[in-house]
């Protein structure tokens, strides 16, 4: 029996952990419910339990034989404050918070694969099963680093996976080299003078010197970034006054910055700080500049890769297997370990009808759960192989 059937063999118990995450998703660093369910079943199946790791984070430790080896395997627990509108069965009874990234699916296959591996063993070495909080802007990568996370569970080398709604079940997609962006958020307050709406020469109006930052910073990646070094800028938020007849005191401008290069994004950040405060100062106003680097680049290994890549081939068809995915520019805090350790991050199909992710009608692929286990599982087996008897 191969790994993937063999965990189809307790697919309904996997299934059912799925969906009990999902109808009780959490918020990041408040993952408290699911972080107790991890720990239980590690722990069932006599796996060595570490709690709260940078927050509400787990590891999970099993060794087997006497080598050094050691792999890291990570998911992410944390949900999105999002209304569920799927109607299923499962639903979340958390009032505007639901699993609609599939987290609860990622935390599920790597449940699947410390089971299987716990029960059969065919491995020399050690694996830290990592269920990280707070993936989603919040920094639960860091926290777990900052929290000794590759000091404490030494790995020669992590690996994460994501589901991609639009790729059947089953199928994989990977790269060498950067995969996802980089991201940051942004927040601009341009303060003026506020004033009666018909007396404009009152004011030092900060409508109006929003609006002209608004504008200008579309010439950052226009004018600065080579078409060789993909790049974005987007404002999403332009937020002044509440009354027609009142000039604002201030006004606010907020958005997202994605590059595959650190160097990009910290042209990007310099070039919006001088536009935004000397733009301001020529309206009269004042303009200060929040930007929060919250991702790095996310980069693959490619020795990494190529382990991945093999795991999968041992489980799909390799027409099944995407070599060469084009790089995306959503962005997966993923990347800090990917910055600490070599390793890498892969695809699997949630299937070809899936609503995207961050979406209200979004819903993990419970098909995919032995694929997801069982490329963990292989790679384990390969990467950290028992020495032949004599």
């Amino acid at each position: 029996m191969d790994i993937v059937d063999a965990i189809r063999t307790y697919h309904d118990d996997l299934t059912s952990i799925r969906r009990s995450i999902h109808a009780h998703p959490e918020i990041g660093f408040e993952e408290h419910r699911t972080s107790d369910l991890v720990a239980g079943k590690l722990a069932e199946w006599g796996i060595a339990v570490h709690r709260a790791v940078g927050g509400t984070g787990v590891v999970g430790v099993l060794s087997r034989g006497n080598s050094a080896d050691s792999i890291g395997l990570r998911a992410d627990m944390d949900a999105l404050p999002i209304t569920e509108a799927t109607g299923l069965a499962y639903a979340s009874i958390n009032p505007g918070v639901m699993h609609a990234c599939g987290h609860d699916g990622h935390t599920t296959m790597l449940l699947g694969a410390a089971r299987y591996l716990a029960a059969t063993g065919n491995f020399n070495g050690t694996v830290n099963f990592i269920f990280q909080p707070a993936e989603e802007g919040l920094g639960g990568a860091n926290a777990m680093i900052s929290a000794g996370l590759f000091d404490r569970f030494p790995c020669q080398q992590v690996f994460g996976m994501h589901n991609r709604p639009g790729l059947e079940v089953g199928a994989f997609a990977i790269k060498p080299g950067p995969m996802m962006a980089g991201g940051a958020f942004f927040d601009i307050i341009i303060t003026g003078r506020g004033a009666h709406g018909a007396r404009p020469e009152d004011s030092v109006d900060p409508v109006l010197a929003a609006a002209a930052i608004t504008s200008a910073l579309q010439s950052i990646v226009s004018r600065n970034v080579t078409p060789g070094d993909p790049a974005v800028l987007s404002v999403t938020g332009l937020q002044a006054g509440t009354a027609y007849n009142v000039i604002p005191e201030t006004a606010t401008i907020r958005g997202t910055v994605r590059s595959f290069k650190r160097e990009t994004m910290q042209m990007m950040e310099d070039n919006m700080k001088r536009l935004a405060s000397q733009i301001a100062a020529g309206f009269g106003a004042i303009a200060t500049v929040d930007f929060r680097f919250l991702f790095a680049p996310l980069v693959n290994d490619p020795a990494a890769t190529d382990a991945i890549v093999e795991a999968a081939a041992s489980l799909v068809d390799a027409a099944k297997i995407d070599r060469a995915s084009a790089p995306v520019m959503g962005s997966e805090d993923f990347s800090f370990m990917l910055e600490s350790r070599p390793g890498a991050y892969i695809n699997l199909g949630n299937g070809e009808a899936s609503a995207p992710v961050h979406n209200d009608r979004y819903d993990f692929n419970d098909a995919a759960i032995p694929f997801g286990a069982g490329l963990y599982a292989a790679l384990v087996e390969r990467q950290l192989p028992r020495r032949a008897a004599g």
